[in-house]
């Protein structure tokens, strides 16, 4: 019988025990309604001792991948229905590297109904101390406009400031979600949203709302900006 788990070497042996099973699940492995193989097997599949074992499975319990059942016993759930936002890195790149489309343009809906309403509490609360800092973002992003990674990057620091500033912890919460699954196709999203990291105007629009404490002008600029780049994904999955 071929074994499930390849030998952990060189890594913190939980995390990388964790992201093994992880994949597992995720990829079909091991399939919804199975039982998890047990400690002992686990721990000699992988070469891990057991207590590193129980932290591994402890944290698929956390990311509603597994279920603790009757004789203690570890239940592969369906993800898709019990799992967690933590989950959303690891689904955006497939087993075989490639970026998923589908999961790609999950993300870019729920960023699209989320950084509106980012924009729009940051400008509720932030004032003129918040624009002077996203002033000064654009100012190093205008002195760059040919240079997309050096755009993108101050994008996400943009995106990061108000989120922040808007004080609601579960969007902050999923935004570092999106960051996490943004930066796993970071590379490959550079100049298929260049459009986007190049818009400087509708950005400059929310740091004027957020002085003005507008959040209805915040709110339409950031719409706007995001429709930017979710435009240029679907004309992208459009052509492939």
């Amino acid at each position: 019988m071929d074994k499930l788990l390849d030998p952990i070497l060189r890594q913190p042996l939980s995390d990388a025990l964790y992201v093994q099973l992880k994949g597992k699940i995720i990829d079909g492995e091991l399939k919804a309604g199975e039982r998890l193989p047990s400690e002992r097997v686990l721990s000699e599949e992988s070469g891990v001792n057991r207590g590193a074992v129980r932290e591994a499975v402890k944290r698929l319990q956390q990311a509603g991948l597994v279920a603790v059942r009757q004789g203690g016993k570890h239940e592969v759930l369906d993800y898709r229905q019990q799992g967690s936002l933590e989950l959303l890195p690891s689904l955006l790149i497939n087993s075989k590297g490639a970026v998923d489309p589908k999961v790609v343009r999950s993300v870019m809906g729920m960023r699209s109904a989320l950084a509106p309403e980012i924009a729009a509490e940051a400008a509720q609360l932030g004032g003129p101390a918040l624009a002077d800092k996203l002033d000064q973002v654009l100012s190093v992003m205008q002195g760059g406009l040919h240079d997309l990674n050096a755009l993108q990057v101050g994008a996400m620091h943009f995106w990061q400031t108000l989120a922040i500033a808007s004080d609601n912890i579960a969007y902050q919460l999923a935004f570092n979600t999106m960051r996490q699954s943004y930066h796993k196709a970071w590379d490959k999203l550079t100049y298929v949203m260049a459009r986007e990291f190049q818009d400087i105007d509708n950005l400059k629009a929310i740091s004027d709302a957020v002085r003005r404490a507008d959040a209805d002008a915040a709110r339409s600029a950031a719409r706007a900006h995001v429709a930017l780049g979710r435009q240029a994904l679907a004309s992208l999955f459009a052509a492939m």
